[in-house]
């Protein structure tokens, strides 16, 4: 655990939860596959061609091929149905060239990646020291993403010849012994390229990771500045009047007097002490219902 807090601290490992840093570590981790499915790749195919003289036939051909695919340099013996006699067959193309470009553009981008990753934990403030290191990292990127766009269709179709050159039902449209009737030719095992298939899906994801990495060592190189909009700046809120809300707070003020609802000046009695009301108001005269000082003095 000393070792590794020491490591921790001399180099910035943290980067790896950053966007930069991961999509390079996937860059690295897929780098490896890619070249790896496409040039460890050894496959076979095994046919039977049965005569009509069962003494000679051959009812168990082999055919091995593998990286780099120069399939014109790979052959076989197949029966003639004509006695011993045999005939070479070769298998048709050269695809050596998209195999090989493919593998070399994986290796060299696995090699890129590691350095980057070594740069990123433990020279960061070089990488960073007039602002060289992101520009430099941005062309070479962009560049091995044009590469793995041009490698990854090459090979797509590169593999696409293969299976055409390696299906024994092509090969026995030049075999004499097929084109004779009375023979049977027949295909026993077909050539399993599951692991190219692979290697093509690999490619085509490090052309989306290089891609993607772009857009993060862009904004590195802080060219990408004059592209970002600031929100604007809040006004400034105008200070409260205090003499308005003293007004408004003023009891009696913010109440609305009866006169303004009645359209004539009405005293509100309720707010002045009157909690009794006058027998005045209740009979509707001076002769009735009078205070009952008014009467002991008349």
């Amino acid at each position: 655990m000393e070792v590794v807090n020491q490591l921790v601290a001399v180099g910035q490992f943290r980067v790896f939860k950053e966007p930069l840093g991961f999509v390079k570590l996937l860059q690295w981790f897929f780098s490896i596959f890619a070249f790896a499915t496409c040039g460890s790749y050894s496959g076979e195919f095994r046919l039977s061609v049965k005569c009509a003289n069962k003494s000679e036939s051959d009812l168990s051909i082999e055919v091995e091929f593998s990286y780099p695919f120069r399939l014109h340099q790979v052959y076989f013996d197949a029966p003639t149905c004509k006695g011993s006699e045999k005939e070479k067959i070769f298998l048709i193309g050269d695809y050596s060239s998209s195999a090989e470009f493919f593998v070399t553009i994986a290796v060299f981008a696995f090699l890129y990646s590691l350095a980057a990753m070594v740069v990123y934990v433990f020279m960061q403030d070089k990488y960073r020291e007039n602002n060289k290191g992101p520009m430099i990292d941005f062309v070479v990127t962009a560049v091995f993403a044009f590469m793995w766009l041009v490698s990854s269709s090459a090979w797509a179709k590169g593999l696409t010849d293969v299976k055409e050159a390696t299906d024994p039902d092509n090969l026995f449209k030049d075999m004499a012994a097929c084109k004779k009737t009375g023979n049977e030719c027949s295909e026993l095992r077909e050539p399993v390229t599951s692991g190219l298939n692979t290697s093509v899906v690999f490619g085509f994801l490090n052309l989306v990771l290089w891609v993607g990495n772009l857009w993060f060592v862009f904004k590195e190189t802080g060219w990408s500045a004059p592209f970002v909009k600031y929100p604007p700046a809040q006004e400034k809120q105008p200070a409260p009047d205090t003499y308005g809300d003293t007004y408004n707070q003023a009891p009696g003020y913010g109440q609305q007097d009866s006169y303004g609802q009645q359209g004539g000046y009405q005293p509100d009695y309720s707010q002045q002490g009157y909690g009794q009301q006058a027998d005045y108001g209740q009979q509707g005269g001076y002769g009735q219902g009078g205070p009952t000082s008014f009467a002991n003095q008349m």
